[in-house]
């Protein structure tokens, strides 16, 4: 576990208490950490995470048709 001190501001340190609050959580640490876990699950781009490059491996190694047997399949 890393510590540091911080400095942040009013507005910032009033959302970490609610969010503190609404997830009944002990500390501002925990706060913190709920708060960059939903910016990696939402904004960071999914080729950064491992579970999508693992999901994405899955999916080229998957069986894949070509355009041409799609059609012949579909019609």
């Amino acid at each position: 576990m890393v510590q540091a001190m911080i400095n942040i501001n009013e507005e910032s340190n009033r959302v970490l208490n609610i969010i503190k609050a609404k997830y009944g959580l002990r500390d501002k640490s925990e706060a913190i950490d709920v708060v960059v876990k939903e910016y990696e699950e939402n904004f960071l781009e999914p080729e950064l995470r491992p579970e999508y490059k693992k999901k994405l491996f899955g999916i080229l190694k998957g069986k894949h048709l070509s355009r041409a047997d799609f059609e012949k399949a579909v019609k």
